[in-house]
């Protein structure tokens, strides 16, 4: 069968030892960040399958009905409202997902924190620049750890916090409330309670239509001079330019980055990627080699399952005699 693998930003797919799995299939993969629907459609006209990282293409209604080859879409992680799941219904297209890991994004979110806090991007490229000793930063020890989302990642972060003797203060549903204080942390009695008392707030919530937009400009202005808001999760948690807006009126104080409106971030000239009190990683909290052997792992085997009429994380057409997989093996 004919695998397209687009959005392969660091040439890392290939290098995989999950990669060996599809040895006797073709495998067309791209490197490039492409949105312009010619090139998708000339990209994808002769695929049977597409495996596609995380959120990084969109297969919407239009480009989906112009593929009549496809027959299966294989999602690393989750699938999210980049895929039409219902134009696929209709059009007889079977998608699959797999899981993901809280390791590898809960890793760089402290690496954030740490980074954010002891300044030292700024300290490295002063230095590489001929400074010695230009800035000062803070300790970790100490300050209250503001977790909003007590999921898998956040409990990792709440571990790394205990470490470093930091007090851990968590928001969100009852569930994660209860749950932060039976593992010994405290729950805010408050979101108000919850962005004045933190000293760094980490963001660590689904993306959905409860949560677009949740954390606005008067809960960014209710935080300390001294905070520092953390963003792994999605950008479109926060309300359109409000953290833009509030750092420049000094509460919080600082931010750090790995999400954005608009992905790939490539332009220079963008205000959070020059702000000298906001730290930025280009959407990297997932991208590393244990979470890549998983992510496509999985998608490479959902694929010779589903092929094979194997049991796959399929979420879609309840069997594949509803897909149009079985119209072209009779």
């Amino acid at each position: 069968m004919h695998i397209v693998i687009p959005d392969d930003y660091p040439h890392a797919v290939c290098d995989l030892d999950c990669f060996g799995l599809l040895t006797d299939h073709r495998v067309s993969v791209f490197h490039d960040w492409q949105q312009s629907s010619e090139v998708l459609l000339e990209r994808f006209s002769d695929a049977d399958a597409i495996v596609l990282t995380r959120e990084r293409t969109r297969l919407d209604a239009k480009l989906l009905m112009q593929l009549p080859k496809l027959k299966l879409i294989s999602q690393t992680g989750k699938v999210g409202a980049h895929v039409d799941v219902d134009a696929c219904n209709s059009l007889g297209i079977a998608v699959v997902e797999g899981s993901g890991s809280p390791i590898a994004p809960a890793e760089l979110t402290w690496a954030l924190i740490l980074n954010a806090r002891r300044q030292l991007v700024a300290a490295i490229n002063s230095f590489n620049a001929g400074t010695w000793q230009n800035n000062i930063g803070e300790r970790l020890c100490g300050q209250t750890l503001g977790i909003w989302g007590y999921g898998r990642i956040g409990k990792r972060l709440a571990k790394y916090a205990q470490a470093f003797e930091m007090p851990v203060l968590v928001w969100g549903s009852e569930a994660s409330r209860q749950a932060a204080e039976l593992d010994g942390h405290s729950a805010a009695d408050s979101s108000a309670a919850f962005f004045a008392q933190s000293d760094i707030i980490s963001l660590h919530l689904r993306l959905s239509e409860q949560t677009k937009h949740l954390v606005n400009a008067v809960d960014l202005a209710s935080m300390k001079p001294s905070a520092l808001l953390v963003n792994t999760s999605r950008a479109e948690l926060i309300a359109p330019g409000a953290l833009l807006a509030a750092i420049d009126k000094g509460r919080p104080g600082y931010a750090a980055l790995d999400v954005f409106e608009t992905e790939p971030l490539i332009s220079l000239d963008n205000p959070l990627l020059n702000h000298p009190k906001i730290t930025c990683s280009p959407h990297i909290g997932y991208v590393e080699k244990h979470s890549y052997e998983q992510y496509f792992g999985e998608a490479f085997t959902n694929i010779l399952n589903f092929f094979d009429g194997k049991p796959c994380q399929q979420i879609n057409l309840s069997t594949i005699s509803n897909a149009r997989y079985s119209a072209d093996a009779g």
